[in-house]
């Protein structure tokens, strides 16, 4: 390009809205690029107009070579570096090459309608993504914003809402914010029927009907919390598992032998960041923890079927490995460490003789920890109360040394 790619960040009120050297950069530009919606927003300017075709994304890096040379503004909603197109720009050209002009954002002006504080709210995007990321946010209390992707969004919402034990939360729906054609509907999430512009946000006072049950954000989730056949990392077995593990923003897990996928699941759970695949050899169990992951708000969660070490072939390295299930099986355990990031951490339990020999030998070979989990119960014995045992869990975990000599 001539120079950088000036992003304007544009909102319903249109041109009246653009402060004056945003509609200077417009004006300047020989080429302006924006939706059929955002560019009769702008008055002629001489500027060739280029609308964006479907689906944007991969057709972004063709048109801007198509125009080098010349001077190139793009039209983007409210601020475009808050779930906008300033981000992908700046992802594919470099922050040097891009320069942003931003309005304010529907979120900024949603709060402003509703009088919540914007440091006290919580924002998901539905744009390009699943309605079940609202699972993971859904808490008694809880203001929630979500950005819609058109009319349909606002009843999806609800409809989870609903389903969710949620249907008593209050539920407004702007639309066309900060434009001569501004609305806001409320109505209670369970009876949500109206029909609403594309252009639109919902927010949602979440309040949960009186036997849902609420979720904590903190790792060991009931085990009742996810569907399984019995193949599941028992909470309290899981708690002190991921702990091990230590989840990072932005870190990727492999959790290999899923089972139900709890230890993805409950990863992911920790920040939005979190990444993770779960790696299981059973179809039915693979299907299940898709349904798991879409229950408890983490539908971004990929799942491998296949049996390991195989099926690890190709997977971005990771920041962090579980072995639940099939660590006996040759080789799983030494691609895994051998997969690992410098710094990561790897953690094999062990229920059986044979899986515990696996662990001491590679304890003696890398070293690290070394940790026996026992739960008791207490359950009724005739009129009185005993404790019965579940099976120890041994927890071997390691760290993978920078050099990579290990």
């Amino acid at each position: 390009m001539s120079g950088p790619v000036v992003v304007v960040g544009i909102g319903a009120d249109g041109w009246d809205g653009l402060s004056a050297s945003a509609r200077r950069e417009i004006g300047a530009a020989e080429v302006l690029m924006g939706s059929s919606r955002q560019l009769a927003l702008v008055p002629d300017t001489g500027a060739e107009r280029v609308e964006w075709p479907s689906p944007m994304i991969p057709a972004l890096r063709g048109l801007l070579a198509e125009h080098a040379g010349r001077a190139v503004c793009v039209l983007a909603s409210g601020d475009p570096m808050f779930h906008g197109l300033g981000t992908t720009l700046v992802r594919l050209l470099g922050p040097e090459r891009v320069r942003v002009l931003p309005h304010p954002s529907s979120v900024s002006l949603a709060c402003a309608r509703m009088g919540w504080p914007v440091e006290d709210t919580t924002v998901v995007s539905m744009v390009g993504r699943p309605v079940e990321l609202l699972n993971r946010v859904l808490r008694p209390g809880r203001r929630v914003l979500a950005l819609s992707a058109d009319a349909a969004t606002p009843g999806l919402v609800a409809a989870l809402a609903t389903s969710r034990g949620y249907g008593a939360s209050a539920m407004t729906v702007l639309e066309q914010l900060g434009g001569p054609k501004e609305r806001l509907v409320s109505a209670v999430a369970e009876r949500w029927d109206a029909v609403v512009d594309p252009l639109n946000i919902v927010a949602l006072e979440c309040r949960a009907d009186p036997e849902t049950a609420d979720l904590a954000c903190v790792p060991g989730l009931p085990d009742d919390a996810f569907e399984h056949d019995g193949q599941l990392t028992k909470r309290e077995v899981r708690a002190v598992t991921l702990s091990r593990l230590a989840p990072v923003p932005g870190e990727l897990l492999w959790d290999v032998g899923a089972g139900a996928g709890s230890i993805a699941i409950e990863w992911m759970r920790t920040d939005p960041a979190c990444r993770a695949v779960a790696v299981e050899s059973r179809p039915e169990r693979a299907a299940r923890i898709g349904r798991n992951a879409a229950a408890l708000g983490v539908p971004g969660l990929r799942v491998v079927t296949g049996t390991a070490p195989a099926a690890l072939a190709g997977l971005e390295p990771p920041d962090a490995v579980f072995v639940g299930g099939g660590s006996t099986a040759p080789d799983t355990v030494e691609t895994c460490w051998n997969a690992l990031r410098p710094g990561g951490r790897l953690v094999v339990n062990a229920v059986t003789v044979e899986s515990e020999a696996v662990v001491a030998a590679w304890h003696a070979k890398a070293g690290g920890d070394l940790l026996r989990i026992a739960v008791h119960r207490a359950g009724p014995v005739g009129g009185f109360t005993a404790w019965r045992p579940s099976m120890p869990v041994t927890v071997w975990t390691a760290t993978r040394p920078e050099t990579r000599e290990a």
